[in-house]
């Protein structure tokens, strides 16, 4: 260890943080890439090609020119998401309110109750099922 000095060991460390970090780079400006609608096929493959032949002049260049509408595009997909979350919450728990479906499992589970303790016959329990269930 003593022929690799604490300043180069800080040096590569900070290279391969770098390095890790413009692949995150590349691979975020490849996923708004294909998903921005406003681009056409022509335009998405030329970024493509910028980016992969000139990967680090090709993702700055792409950052400086649409690194707004990446913004943009990334708040829209957090905003969509989080309302469709909070529509699917709404949704499950007016199934779990009184006007859902579970008040029918529950009056069933009552006469299955019932029909263990003898409260009700076989037949009784199979018309106030039936009765339920229509």
């Amino acid at each position: 260890m003593d022929d690799y000095p604490l300043l180069d060991v800080f040096l590569t460390m900070l290279y391969l943080f770098l390095w890790v970090m413009w692949f995150f780079l590349l691979f975020k400006v490849i996923t708004d890439l294909f998903r921005d609608h406003s681009l056409n096929g022509w335009a998405k493959a030329g970024w493509l090609v910028l980016v992969i032949l000139l990967p680090y002049l090709g993702v700055l260049i792409y950052l400086i020119v649409r690194g707004r509408s990446m913004h943009e595009r990334d708040e829209k997909l957090a905003k969509d998401s989080e309302a469709a979350f909070r529509n699917y919450v709404r949704e499950a728990a007016a199934g779990q309110g009184g006007s859902g479906g579970s008040d029918h499992v529950n009056d069933l589970a009552k006469l299955a109750e019932l029909k263990d303790k003898g409260a009700l016959n076989p037949e009784e329990y199979e018309r106030a099922k039936a009765k339920l269930l229509a």
